[in-house]
C-alpha cells in the first residue's frame, strides 16, 4: 500500500508499504482523510521516538473484519489497550499500561491508504456528518474530554490560550456550556473564525491582566504555560490540554500557594464529539487550510509546521 513513513529523520513517501491485516477483533480501514495535528509534529521533532507510519485523526470505510462493521463509514479512538489489566477493568483502557497508541506509540496510523483498528475502538459516522467535519472527531473528543473532568457553571469566566486547531475547539465547546469564553491567540484571521459563534477573542499582546475560574493551557509552549499559571485565580482550575515536548524550568510555588487544582487532559470519548457534528453545536471545517495528496505527504507537513497554520488533510 502506499504510505508515508516516519523514520525518526524524515517523512517519506513509500509507495510499497507493507499492508496491515484485519482478524477476528482487528478491521480493516480505507482512509478517506487523515489529519495532521501538533503531536504529529513533534513527533517529527523526537517525542516518544517514534518510527513508522504516523497519523491518528482520520475517517475511513471497513473493508474487512468483523463483519458488522463492513461497509461502514467510521471513525477510531486511538488507544489500543489490552483489556485486561486493573487499569482496562477500572474503565480505564486510555491509560492501559501496555497500550499501543495509533502514529505514536508501537502501531502504524493513518498516514496511509489502511489502517488496522480493534473494532471496539471503532464509531460508526453519523450519514449527516461530512468526511471533511468527522476526519475532526478526534480532537473534537478531546476537547469535550474538559466538560467530563470539570463542571462548568454560566457564572464562570474561563480564558483559552493558544489559537491552534486544539485550542479553537476547545473554545468552542465549553462556550457550549454558557460559561463566558475568551479565547487568548497571536493570530487575527483564526481568532476571526470563532467571533461569529459570540466567543470573545483577544490578540496575545492586548490580552489585559486578570484572573479566570478556569484556564486551558492549549499552546503547547513553555512560554503558553506560564501566562496559563498567571492568569488562573487562586483556587482556580488550570487544565492542560497540550503536551510541552521541549525541555523546561518552571517555578511550580505558584500552584501550591494559590491552591491551583490542575488537570491534565488527554483523549475523550468519541460519542459527545460525534453528536456535536451530527447537530452542528461546532464548526469544524472552517479550520481546512489544505489538502494534499498521501504522495506530498512531506510537503503537507512542512505546511501544517507554519506558523498559524490551520489544519492540514491527507487524502490517500
Amino acid at each position: 500500500m502506499q504510505a508515508a513513513y516516519w523514520n525518526g529523520q524524515r517523512l517519506a513517501f513509500d509507495p510499497a508499504y507493507p499492508a496491515p491485516q484485519a482478524d477476528e477483533k482487528t478491521a480493516l480501514v480505507r482512509v478517506s482523510l487523515a489529519g495532521i495535528c501538533s503531536t504529529d509534529l513533534q513527533i517529527f521533532q523526537g517525542y516518544m521516538g517514534f518510527t513508522g507510519v504516523p497519523g491518528h485523526e482520520f475517517v475511513g470505510e471497513v473493508i474487512e473484519g468483523p463483519t458488522a462493521l463492513l461497509g461502514q463509514r467510521v471513525v477510531g479512538e486511538i488507544n489500543f489497550a489490552c483489556g485486561q489489566c486493573p487499569t482496562c477493568a477500572k474503565g480505564l483502557g486510555r491509560h492501559c499500561p501496555t497500550r499501543r497508541v495509533m502514529g505514536i506509540l508501537q502501531a502504524d496510523g493513518t498516514f496511509a491508504e489502511y489502517v488496522a483498528v480493534p473494532a471496539a475502538n471503532l464509531h460508526p459516522v453519523p450519514a449527516q456528518v461530512a468526511d471533511e467535519a468527522a476526519v475532526f472527531t478526534e480532537p473534537l473528543a478531546a476537547a469535550f474530554e474538559i466538560l467530563e473532568q470539570i463542571h462548568l457553571q454560566p457564572t464562570d469566566d474561563v480564558v483559552v490560550f493558544g489559537d491552534g486547531k486544539l485550542g479553537l475547539l476547545c473554545a468552542q465547546v465549553l462556550h457550549l456550556t454558557g460559561a463566558r469564553v475568551h479565547l487568548v491567540g497571536r493570530h487575527g484571521h483564526k481568532l476571526e473564525l470563532l467571533r461569529p459563534h459570540g466567543i470573545r477573542t483577544v490578540l496575545l499582546p492586548d490580552h489585559p491582566p486578570g484572573q479566570a475560574d478556569v484556564v486551558v493551557e492549549a499552546t503547547g509552549s513553555a512560554e503558553g504555560l506560564q501566562r496559563a499559571m498567571e492568569t488562573v485565580r487562586p483556587r482556580g482550575t488550570l487544565v492542560l490540554k497540550s503536551t510541552v515536548a521541549a525541555e523546561h524550568h518552571l517555578s511550580l510555588a505558584p500552584l501550591v500557594i494559590n491552591e491551583v487544582t490542575v488537570i491534565g487532559s488527554r483523549c475523550g470519548r468519541f460519542p459527545p464529539a460525534l453528536q456535536a457534528l451530527s447537530h452542528n453545536r461546532v464548526s469544524v471545517t472552517p479550520l481546512i487550510e489544505h489538502v494534499y495528496s498521501l504522495t506530498a505527504a512531506g510537503d503537507a507537513a512542512a505546511h501544517a509546521s507554519r506558523r498559524g497554520a490551520l489544519k492540514v488533510l491527507l487524502c490517500p
